[in-house]
């Protein structure tokens, strides 16, 4: 008998068991739309993060005060406290720093900011970051209205500001807030530039943003020990290493280190936190692997016990078979692509549900639309193993039984 046949047989014998058939079948479902559903959100978030710091250039790098930086785990120890950048250190680094490379100093004013404009104003949560002109390419923004700090603006910190997409939004709604005077904190400052919305990625508010030039972040600061961040980014990706070696030896010797002395700054560039938070999303599909085992292992017990029942139920109908020349591998190759197909019925609509469910998440993030080819290919192959392993021993016990007892069965 051909698997044509078998197959044609497995679906008229599915067809006279249809309630059965259709609580197997969602079980599975269930257990693979968990699975490839869950895949597909982390492949999601993964370009999500990727795209964000990609934006950022594979070829930037910021230093900035160590043990501040971005810690996972730990075990809840407080980092050491090193000494703080200082502004003469930054600009020195700026200016001495002759690698081909654009480089801007940045420090945070405020991160818990207030803006106002008229009876508007925004919630206390704004970031208030004094940088130079070169931020606007480190930071990884662009301009979607007005223009970038000037050198006079720079030099004499005047009270201009470039505000984020959010505090736009906020304030102006629908009017164009170029030239307009707002009020950042106690200071009135001058929108010359508008940012073009960048979003936020784990937590981290692109927009919720106002740039003031660094002198005058200098100035209105209330921390006695604030500490500067200088942002590099290499004219030439493929030598970010060697940058990031040239201005480890620039900054140690402008922070006065001994060749002994560890470094008291850290250079963090800026893949590396997208791959630290990617490194720890193996533990979420750890957990999505064992929810859709143990899922499809209930359904691998339940179609196993319709498989045997159904052996019992159509006890005659072997007996007949092998009376008319049907072989033992003939039977049990029969019942064992019934197993099969009711496991690709419900597989095919739980990989669909997961697919629907993984790119829904990658919509609301803004990622693009994904086909998981390889979470699909997973997805048939533990299809026809359930079907084998849950088949096997009811086919087994069909392909064994007595044709003469069978007739008689009743």
């Amino acid at each position: 008998m051909s698997y044509k046949e078998n197959v044609k047989l497995a679906l008229q014998s599915i067809g006279s068991n249809k309630l059965r058939t259709f609580l197997t079948a969602l079980i599975i479902a269930i257990g693979l739309t968990a699975l490839v559903g869950i895949l597909t959100s982390i492949d999601a978030i993964k370009s999500s993060l990727n795209s964000t710091f990609t934006s950022m250039g594979a070829n930037s790098f910021t230093i900035r005060n160590r043990g501040i930086g971005i810690r996972i785990g730990g075990g809840g120890k407080r980092p050491k406290p090193y000494k703080s950048i200082t502004y003469d250190e930054a600009t020195a680094f700026k200016t001495n720093f002759s690698y081909p490379a654009t480089v801007s100093v940045n420090v945070f004013a405020s991160f818990n900011g207030t803006a106002k404009y008229g009876n508007e104003k925004t919630n206390p949560n704004i970031a208030v970051l004094g940088a130079d002109d070169n931020y606007l390419y480190t930071g990884g923004y662009k301009l979607a209205a007005g223009r970038n700090f000037s050198q006079g603006e720079l030099e004499y910190g005047s009270n201009v500001v470039i505000i984020g997409d959010e505090v736009k939004t906020k304030l102006f709604k629908d009017t164009d807030p170029i030239d307009h005077i707002i009020t950042v904190g106690s200071d009135k400052f001058r929108v010359i530039g508008l940012f073009a919305p960048k979003g936020s990625s784990m937590g981290f508010g692109g927009d919720k943003v106002c740039v003031i030039p660094l002198v005058k972040a200098k100035q209105v600061l209330t921390s006695n020990n604030p500490s500067y961040t200088i942002a590099v980014m290499a004219a030439d990706a493929q030598k970010s290493d060697i940058a990031v070696g040239e201005a480890t030896a620039l900054f140690r010797n402008i922070r006065g280190l001994h060749v002994k002395q560890d470094n008291n700054f850290e250079i963090t560039k800026s893949d590396a936190i997208a791959q630290t938070l990617l490194e720890n999303l193996k533990y979420v599909t750890l957990a999505a692997i064992i929810i859709g085992f143990v899922t499809l292992m209930g359904a691998s017990i339940g179609l196993m016990n319709i498989m045997l029942v159904s052996v019992t139920e159509r006890t005659r109908e072997i007996g007949i078979r092998k009376a008319i020349g049907a072989t033992p591998t003939v039977i049990k190759r029969q019942f064992l692509m019934e197993a099969i197909v009711i496991c690709l019925m419900g597989g095919g609509t739980g990989i669909v549900l997961g697919i629907a469910i993984g790119n829904l998440v990658a919509m609301l993030l803004g990622a693009a639309f994904l086909v998981p080819w390889a979470w699909m290919v997973l997805g048939v192959a533990i299809c026809i193993g359930v079907g084998v392993v849950s088949g096997f021993y009811p086919a087994s016990k069909a392909s064994k039984l007595d044709p003469i007892e069978s007739l008689r069965y009743e």
